[in-house]
């Protein structure tokens, strides 16, 4: 039998509403990706603990409509976050709308196959652009304010993409390999400063995105989507797709104050698949 998650979304949205829970009460959470998938387990998990979000992403509809339902005290930035200046927009009116970032929460990416002796150079720079860069461009935006209080915690969704090699989607593995590099870094330059930055390296999570990697999946081979499903959860030992909230979970302990000696750590979220 494979250990399955509790399905905690309901609980989790209703906390929420209610304003319940306390662990991050008034402290500020820029969540970048938080529309859909991980970013939005992540955010409903903060605004369940009393954080005030900040909810970053392109979609302007979606994002208000999550927006809405986490409460109006909140906010959502609508940004193309592998455009420096619109990082740093976006960074300068969370902070003028809610005040100085505690937490900043690295979530946005997107994952695309191709091979690589086809890839093009377009492909290469979209998924260094959107993994990568977006990273480094909302970081160097979020940094100053932290440095100056002398506290602050970063948190980077990268991928067991980080950690290992995967064929047909090596522009993704670069990137992410770029982000669990980026922390590692910016954890030993900041380990003085009241700052810790981590990560967490989720396998195949079962989102949108894994749904679109499905049917790709299915329009080159020919399988069923049910196969193809089974064929992403089989690369987990647990014979399963990770939960979002599974993430969220570990996100929230390492922005905590449990976590106060926790930095430049990756966390492979992916049921034993990679040991890290």
């Amino acid at each position: 039998m494979t250990a399955q998650p509790r399905d905690r979304t309901q609980t989790a949205q209703q906390a929420a509403q209610s304003g319940t829970g306390a662990a991050f009460a008034g402290r500020h959470v820029l969540v970048t990706g938080a529309s859909r998938g991980i970013g939005w387990a992540i955010a409903r998990a903060f605004a369940a603990q009393g954080a005030i979000l900040t909810l970053s992403g392109r979609d302007t509809a979606l994002l208000e409509q999550r927006r809405d339902t986490l409460g109006d005290r909140h906010a959502a930035l609508t940004a193309d976050l592998t455009d420096p200046a619109a990082a740093a927009a976006m960074v300068q009116q969370a902070v003028a709308t809610h005040g100085p970032l505690d937490i900043l929460i690295n979530n946005a990416g997107y994952g695309a196959s191709q091979p690589f002796a086809k890839m093009t150079a377009e492909h290469w720079d979209r998924m260094l652009g959107v993994n990568l860069s977006s990273v480094f461009h909302v970081t160097r935006a979020a940094i100053g304010g932290m440095l100056e209080r002398k506290q602050g915690r970063i948190v980077n969704v990268a991928s067991t993409a980080g950690l290992t090699g995967y064929a047909y989607v090596a522009a993704y593995v670069a990137a992410k390999h770029g982000v669990v590099g980026l922390t590692r870094a910016l954890a030993r330059e900041y380990a003085s400063q009241g700052i810790t930055v981590n990560a967490v390296c989720p396998g195949y999570v079962d989102t949108e995105m894994t749904a679109q990697t499905i049917d790709t999946i299915v329009q080159k081979t020919g399988r069923s989507a049910e196969a193809a499903r089974a064929e992403l959860a089989k690369g987990n030992p647990q014979g399963r797709l990770i939960a979002p909230e599974e993430v969220a979970d570990a996100v929230l302990w390492l922005a905590g104050d449990a976590a106060g000696s926790v930095t430049g750590q990756c966390i492979a979220i992916a049921g034993g698949e990679v040991m890290s």
